[in-house]
């Protein structure tokens, strides 16, 4: 039979769970139920002080606006991935573990643009290869589409901490990198994942309840790109139920390819 101890524990680690915690933060376990485990740590004596040198400038870091042009010298995906791989303006780059560039085909007729990895894609590297993109591929797999008909991405390129929602400034920082994505690869349909890719890449307010179900246009490279808006599949995995307009979206995207 579990103890009190290792009851609380188990707790402790549900909540963890449920709060999308997911790695150790500090170089060592700690053991939080321990007597006196929490108590303040003695602070090490103070070295001994040296003479300050000539302040240094600190590294210049490209904000958005300053990134507005950086992808515009690339001619391929391949290079602009590895621009992207790096640049530190973003600060997801700095606690995820792996860039999630793309996945799918080079030469695709179909783009589609989710909001974030999550933690299955930070650990492989690409983006919707967890529960949520197993049923993004059984969806498009029922119109006859696979990854080598599709090209996928996200409106940033590495996962949020905890899977929370990313920031404005996260999504700014990726923008000019994601709209470079699309000019180059040039699909001839553009499918929005969820609420967030789509209020991203229109620049609308509405939710996706209202953009869904309707064509749409995305102006790129002088040329109105159709633009499907649908459900999020992490958001179909909730909401069983939903699944029927997912599937009516499918369907007016399979009729425009033919």
């Amino acid at each position: 039979m579990a103890t009190e101890q290792q009851r609380a524990a188990q707790a402790l680690h549900a909540w963890y769970q449920a709060m999308g915690v997911d790695e150790a933060i500090g170089e060592e376990p700690v053991d939080c139920f321990a007597a006196g485990s929490l108590k303040p740590r003695p602070r090490p004596a103070p070295e001994p002080r040296k003479v300050a040198s000539p302040p240094r400038a600190a590294p210049r870091r490209a904000s958005a606006p300053a990134t507005r042009e950086i992808g515009g010298g690339v001619s391929t995906l391949l290079e602009l991935e590895a621009l992207v791989a790096d640049f530190d303006g973003c600060s997801l780059r700095r606690t995820a573990k792996s860039l999630c560039f793309a996945r799918g085909s080079a030469e695709a007729r179909i783009m589609l643009i989710g909001e974030a990895p999550g933690r299955d894609e930070d650990l492989q590297g690409m983006p919707f290869v967890g529960r949520a993109g197993q049923l993004l591929d059984r969806m498009l797999a029922s119109i006859g589409l696979s990854e080598e008909h599709v090209y996928i991405t996200n409106t940033v390129y590495w996962r949020p901490p905890g899977n929370r929602t990313p920031t404005l400034e996260e999504i700014e920082a990726c923008a000019p990198f994601l709209t470079r994505q699309i000019e180059l690869l040039s699909p001839s349909v553009l499918v929005l994942l969820g609420g967030a890719a789509a209020k991203t890449i229109l620049g609308v307010s509405e939710g996706i309840m209202r953009l869904r179900g309707k064509w749409l246009t995305y102006p790129c490279g002088g040329r109105d790109l159709p633009t499907l808006a649908t459900l999020h599949p992490a958001y179909l995995l909730r909401n069983p139920a939903a699944k029927r307009y997912a599937w009516r979206d499918l369907l007016m995207l399979k009729a425009a390819l033919e």
